[in-house]
């Protein structure tokens, strides 16, 4: 029997009209509503025809979690009066809840992605709503560039859904086609904030670490908000072992704790969802409960400001969740939540002045994420590059060439990024690529079975207390009954089958996990260099924690690493033990065996050597190297340690500095002689001694100086009016020929000041004037001048009223331009 008392009261009903028209005229709608008003559960039941008298259609809802999915079906089928798998089904990966009469299906983005890819027409389905498509997930925005293409090619009858939680929603409306934006307001009730931030600072998290501080702090929280105010409570954390950690601190509470994420048992799930009549509640959860889920009974929000966000550090080839800041959307989004029912607080464990500076949304999925399984799918759409795809936000440059590497390397691609019937077999495993292809290759190796067994460990993270030992993992999954130990085994029989017809595998467990962990991640294929320190093919380096029992292990396949912030090496998280040959076997297309001259350690090293990737196999000295690769490591070395390397005079620095005031200057015919010009000269200077030498000693007895004289425009005749031009030397009035120094922006020349008297002008060199330093008698700076004549006329009085009183065995005139130039004392110039 339908719940028409309960339907009646969502506040989305007053705007289903709306939607409908939208729907009928456009066929695509953005629908926002805040959480709680029935958009996930009321409108797709309109949709189809099941509540409101409209016509039947068939509808699939798309929601970003498992738990959602789940909870969206179960609400509906509550408000029709039935279970789930009736008219109302939801399909997750490796769990299916759906009968002959279903025409409510809700999907998770992931199990929707792998039905276009089988069926781009989505036969029978009338309507598609992307739920909570503000939370930009990845695979949410790659369904809705799909289904875009899908409208636009062969079903513009298909109906198009956007729903959102907030009101930002010019972007979804434009990639829609400038498609209608309906709004549902909900019941909002007021939500006191309460800033509550430690009383002392606490370390910023990075990687996945997150200050103990702080989660103590979150905790007596909670308990002062329990003793504060009446209701129960949601606290807000970034992942699952943090709120493990504050529910063992909130043992003794005067209030059942229960604990809400993606990994919680089904059971707790209902069990939070459904609401409590005896006692309070203090439900810790992850950002499912911002927006996904509805849960009654909450008058109070603890806001630990923390949430979980993918990273991909491409240059080491790691990809992990960190921990981050939650932005301002998400803090607005977790507030709500206390005021569903009735006014209540919110209590934000950070500082006030701290609010204004967060992010305004979280970090769009795309920009930040590893891309190889959403470039695989890109690849089965016909879209390799996702170029002509619909997306909100265009995928990096730099992580999608990352991403086709790695599809090439695995054989999801060809050379020209078009997908093979390999890759089209890995997409439709329900995996990431790099998983794909451990289950594939791992199951001709060690058994199709055995090779799933560690592939759902892989895909899904254990426990930490199931330690970094994957091989100790498996064993202790195969006879736990824990909830981790119940998913993994369903994993396992949903991989399996995929994978039934291989048979064959041999040998330990522990050979048969590194493997399979190896050929999932061959880039972090690492060997020991040193107790519990590791060298990963990919070049980064990796630790294994205090204790570890893999620390004397002589390799290691990483299947789980971060890098700590600041940190030079990765920690390894979760690891299994290899031998050289499985090393090889896995990262076999990373081997280079061959003569390797290069520029190492401030010399030419030349050897033949075979290594993986980084990892140095085996290394034997090469006597007799080829000239053309020594003549590479020599101009390598002199690009890292700088033309130093040769042999440079003093005057040689000075023709060099001459020769760049004269390129600066006048430019062209003379030569450029900055390091990197000469650089890309050498075979015009530095031959032919170049290519006769073999080692750093050799640069070392290049005469720089001659070298430099080569590129000197001797066929113009330009060349000998280098002195002319830039004089190493300039004669004043007193007859010495004083240097000029040509290092600076402007030639200087630095002269005492009586050898000046009688010079008008200052003097000229390519026609720029130099800068005089004016010295003192005893050749200290008494004043600097690029004009002479107006020196002599204002500068001059008052460095002759400091100076002839310290120096009062020198000539100073009262005007100088009208005496001669000297070098000598007045008693001097009186004996000659």
């Amino acid at each position: 029997m339908i719940r028409t008392d309960a339907l009646d009261q969502l506040p989305v009903r007053t705007a289903v009209p709306a939607l409908e028209r939208a729907l009928d005229d456009r066929g695509v709608a953005v629908l926002c509503a805040p959480p709680g008003t029935g958009k996930t559960t009321l409108v797709p039941l309109v949709l189809a025809g099941l509540v409101g008298g409209g016509p039947a259609r068939r509808v699939v809802v798309a929601e970003p979690r498992r738990i959602a999915a789940r909870a969206a079906a179960r609400r509906m089928a509550w408000l029709l009066g039935e279970q789930t798998g009736g008219r109302v089904g939801f399909t997750a990966r490796g769990e299916r809840v759906v009968g002959r009469d279903t025409v409510v299906e809700v999907v998770t983005t992931g199990v929707l992605l792998q039905r276009l890819q089988r069926d781009q027409e989505l036969a029978g389905v009338d309507a598609v709503i992307i739920d909570e498509c503000h939370e930009r997930h990845l695979d949410a925005d790659t369904v809705a560039a799909f289904l875009l293409d899908v409208r636009e090619a062969i079903r513009p009858d298909l109906r198009l859904v956007a729903a959102s939680a907030t009101t930002d929603a010019e972007g979804w409306a434009q990639l829609l086609g400038d498609a209608p934006v309906v709004e549902a307001h909900g019941v909002s009730h007021p939500v006191e904030v309460v800033w509550a931030p430690p009383a002392r600072p606490v370390k910023p998290p990075h990687g996945m670490r997150v200050d103990p501080a702080l989660l103590t702090h979150v905790a007596s929280t909670v308990r002062r908000a329990l003793a504060e105010r009446e209701g129960d409570v949601l606290c807000f954390l970034p992942g699952v072992g943090e709120i493990g950690r504050v529910a063992g601190q909130l043992a003794g509470v005067a209030a059942e704790v229960l604990q809400v994420h993606g990994r919680a048992p089904a059971a707790v799930q209902d069990a939070v969802l459904a609401g409590s009549s005896e006692g309070r509640r203090v439900v810790l959860a992850t950002s499912v409960a911002e927006s996904s889920l509805t849960v009654p009974g909450v008058r109070i929000v603890v806001d630990s400001g923390l949430a979980r966000e993918p990273r991909t550090d491409h240059a080491r080839g790691l990809s992990a969740l960190t921990t981050v800041r939650a932005s301002q959307a998400a803090g607005r989004q977790r507030a709500g939540r206390a005021g569903r029912e009735a006014p209540g607080a919110v209590y934000r464990c950070w500082e006030q002045a701290e609010d204004g500076r967060l992010a305004r949304f979280p970090s769009p999925e795309i920009k930040v994420a590893d891309l190889a399984a959403f470039a695989l799918q890109a690849a089965c759409w016909g879209d390799p590059d996702a170029s002509g795809l619909a997306l909100l936000d265009p995928p990096p440059a730099g992580a999608m060439g990352a991403a086709r590497e790695v599809l090439r390397a695995v054989g999801a691609v060809d050379t020209e990024g078009r997908v093979t019937d390999r890759g089209v077999r890995m997409s439709r495993l329900g995996l990431h690529p790099r998983l794909a292809r451990a289950l594939l290759d791992g199951a001709a190796e060690v058994g199709g079975r055995r090779a799933a067994e560690v592939v759902a460990l892989l895909s899904e993270e254990p426990p930490r207390e199931y330690g970094d030992d994957l091989a100790a993992a498996l064993r202790t999954a195969r006879r736990g009954g824990d909830g981790y130990a119940a998913r993994w085994r369903q994993e396992v029989r949903r991989l399996s089958s995929s994978v039934k017809d291989v048979s064959g595998g041999s040998g330990p467990d522990d050979a048969a996990v590194g493997l399979v962990a190896a050929l999932a991640f061959p880039e972090r294929v690492a060997r020991a260099r040193g107790e519990g320190v590791f060298l990963m093919v990919s070049g980064t380096g990796a630790e294994l924690r205090d204790g570890s029992g893999l620390r004397s292990a002589p390799w290691l396949a990483v299947a789980v690493a971060d890098r700590p912030a600041h940190a030079a090496s990765a920690r390894v998280r979760l690891a299994a033990v290899i031998d050289e040959d499985t090393a090889r076997t896995a990262a076999g297309h990373l081997r280079f065996a061959g003569e390797e001259v290069r520029w190492a350690g401030g010399d030419v090293v030349a050897r033949r050597v075979e290594r993986l990737g980084a990892v140095e196999l085996s290394v034997r000295p090469l006597k007799q190297p080829v000239p053309a690769l020594v003549r590479e490591a020599l101009i390598e070395g002199l690009r890292r340690e700088g033309l130093g390397l040769l042999r440079w005079t003093r005057e040689t620095g000075q023709l060099r500095e001459r020769l760049a005031f004269v390129h600066r200057t006048l430019g062209a015919p003379w030569p450029d002689v900055s390091d990197g010009a000469l650089l890309d000269r050498t075979e015009e200077w530095l031959e032919p001694e170049l290519s006769r030498a073999r080692r750093r000693s050799d640069l070392a007895r290049i005469d720089a100086g001659q070298a430099l004289r080569r590129l000197l425009p001797w066929a113009t005749g330009e060349a000998a009016r280098l002195d002319e031009l830039a004089p190493e030397r300039i004669e004043v009035p007193s007859g010495s020929r004083i240097r000029v120094e040509y290092g600076g922006a402007q030639p200087v020349l630095a002269v005492k000041l009586q050898e000046l008297f009688g010079l008008q002008e200052t003097p000229r060199v390519a026609g720029v004037p130099v800068l005089v330093h004016l010295l003192s008698p005893a050749g200290r700076p008494a004043a600097v001048t690029a004009d002479l004549a107006s020196f002599w006329r204002d500068g001059y009085r008052a460095v002759r009223a400091e100076l002839r009183g310290r120096y009062p065995k020198h000539p100073w005139p009262q005007d100088p331009t009208t005496v001669e130039a000297t070098r000598f004392t007045k008693a001097r110039l009186r004996r000659e």
